[in-house]
């Protein structure tokens, strides 16, 4: 049984004519409970992630500015969404369902959250759309209650995991894995334990022959008992930013890789879906479906 951590207040109103596509969060579980791949038994609700659990990553003053609402303007340019009481609450209730998945995929190998994949945020700011970094804090999460000892991210996003890469730069316990766009944002890149850029226009056979000859070798050698998965389908040809050339299919078979690659070697695995800027948010949905609809069958 796969759960998945979703609440309305992912959907978070935004400015008319905002780039960022917020309703995809409605939409995803919506499309999938309409065609049966899931019930409302597959769903949870988080709750919201607690001040000292947040503060395992992120510094006091970054988040008494959040909760506070005492962000500068260039800052809110930075993260991209204007500030409020609700946006802060909707961080901290993301960052729980990714906390809170890592209990479901510890019992049920696998465990996804609608949103999440949070991956510009860095311990003292924001940025890219990215407020808190929930991988980031569910992972010292997990690492503080000593649920696990070597922790895998697997960053799959077309934008470098840079705020997750500055996080763990020095901490031997999880090993940082980014696949991203060399020429994309951000254009100042942190360094990541293994960074894979690819070149503008890079073809799906080319993405999946890469991901294939790297991911089995990445395990035996980091030999993780825990794994993050963010599913970003920014890789699209579609993608108004991606600049690569991925099919919606070729993104499919990514997702269908990963899962059995970790399934094979009894990895739990908590997945988020990172970004996706296709024109028509259908394509966005039907490529963020497709992970769920994966775990749903492969677990």
């Amino acid at each position: 049984m796969i759960r998945i951590a979703y609440h309305p207040i992912y959907a978070h109103p935004l400015p008319e004519g905002h780039r960022f596509p917020m309703l995809k969060y409605e939409l995803i579980p919506g499309q999938l409970l309409h065609e049966g791949m899931i019930t409302e038994k597959n769903l949870f609700t988080p709750s919201v992630c607690d001040h000292e659990t947040i503060l395992l990553t992120h510094d006091k003053e970054y988040l008494d500015k959040l909760l506070h609402q005492t962000l500068t303007a260039s800052e809110q340019r930075k993260i991209g969404f204007p500030q409020s009481p609700e946006l802060t609450e909707r961080e901290l209730i993301i960052t729980q369902g990714t906390i809170d998945c890592c209990s479901y995929a510890f019992e049920y190998g696998v465990a996804l959250n609608v949103a999440g994949g949070t991956h510009h945020a860095f311990a003292d700011r924001g940025e890219g759309f990215c407020l808190l970094n929930d991988m980031a804090v569910a992972a010292n999460y997990l690492l503080a209650q000593q649920k696990v000892k070597k922790i895998l991210i697997i960053d799959l996003d077309v934008h470098q995991g840079n705020g997750t890469a500055k996080l763990f730069e020095n901490n031997n316990s999880v090993f940082t894995f980014s696949m991203h766009g060399a020429h994309n944002y951000p254009f100042h890149k942190e360094q990541s334990d293994l960074d894979l850029p690819l070149k503008d226009g890079t073809t799906g056979t080319e993405y999946l022959s890469l991901l294939k000859e790297t991911l089995p070798h990445l395990i035996k050698t980091v030999q993780p008992d825990f794994a993050f998965y963010l599913s970003g389908v920014d890789i699209l040809e579609t993608d108004k930013f991606g600049k690569l050339k991925v099919t919606l299919d070729e993104c499919r078979q990514r997702d269908e890789f990963v899962f059995q690659t970790l399934r094979t070697n009894n990895i739990p695995v908590t997945v988020a879906m990172g970004g996706g800027y296709s024109p028509d948010v259908r394509t966005i949905v039907e490529a963020h479906c497709n992970t769920f609809r994966l775990a749903a069958t492969l677990y």
